[in-house]
């Protein structure tokens, strides 16, 4: 059996935990993350019959009975990740039960996954069924996307608009829009499920005054949405005290959306 540390999708979440920390998206033990791992991928690491141990997960997540996580750790911090996989991360299944995960690698101290892996559970059943390869759910305190929130109105469509403005790329890599959630408390099941409901309509959600979620196929994707839209809310808060003198149209916006051939939120322009 191969070695564990080896494996892509350890290395993967090592590479993303230090990168986020390093962009100062996850200070302390804030964000999280949860990677949906293919079964025979994980078996030629792991042998799938021994269970560590089971962990309530406070959830009935019945429609992901059998599916296996990689999950960051309640109270670690990301910058410790690459050094110490094997206490900050956990690999679990969910049990037949649906409420309970059985950990099969990690959280070696003694540990379990983020307090928020049923806001997880709840986003991943979402994106299931509006797109089936979905496989990752990201949590970050991006800088600018949360100082942008104090300043900007906590409005789906507006917010989206503005932030399409402010790049170029922006209507491309989110045509979609961005969801808005108003300040609530995190950590429990009922922001789990606003945040799912958005998650039926947006891969991109933000916690107003907190942070956001953001939903993809890879990493890599799930990464650069929340990029995306960090380096957009950089940019308006470096412009929004000036007078703006130039802008990107409504009618251009359309124009890129068509170039590239993405579905967009026509109802958030004004044509």
């Amino acid at each position: 059996m191969k070695d564990i540390l080896t494996a892509p999708f350890v290395k993967e979440m090592k590479n993303t935990t230090a990168n986020m920390y390093r962009l100062g998206w996850d200070e302390r033990n804030g964000g999280n993350i949860s990677y949906m791992l293919d079964e025979s991928e994980v078996a030629e690491y792991l042998d799938l019959s021994q269970v560590i141990r089971t962990i309530p997960t406070g959830f009935d997540a019945k429609p992901l009975i059998g599916k296996i996580f990689i999950v960051t750790g309640t109270g670690k911090y990301f910058k410790n990740v690459q050094d110490d996989p094997e206490n900050n991360l956990g690999i679990i299944r969910i049990a037949a039960d649906g409420t309970t995960a059985e950990l099969l690698w990690g959280y070696k101290d003694g540990g379990k996954f983020t307090s928020e892996l049923p806001a997880h559970l709840m986003s991943h059943m979402a994106r299931l069924k509006v797109d089936p390869e979905n496989r990752v759910v990201m949590h970050s305190h991006p800088t600018n996307t949360l100082a942008m929130n104090f300043v900007h109105e906590l409005d789906e469509k507006k917010l989206t608009h503005t932030l399409w403005e402010m790049c170029t790329e922006c209507i491309v890599v989110f045509p979609d829009g961005v969801g808005v959630l108003p300040w609530m408390l995190c950590g429990n099941n009922q922001i789990g499920q606003a945040t799912a409901k958005k998650m039926e309509e947006f891969r991109l959600v933000i916690w107003g005054m907190h942070g956001i979620y953001g939903a993809g196929k890879t990493m890599d994707e799930t990464f650069g949405l929340i990029e995306t839209v960090e380096k957009a809310a950089q940019i308006y808060m470096l412009t929004a005290h000036m007078p703006r003198i130039n802008t990107i149209k409504d009618s251009e916006m359309m124009e890129l959306a068509e170039a590239f051939g993405v579905e967009y939120r026509k109802d958030f322009l004004d044509l």
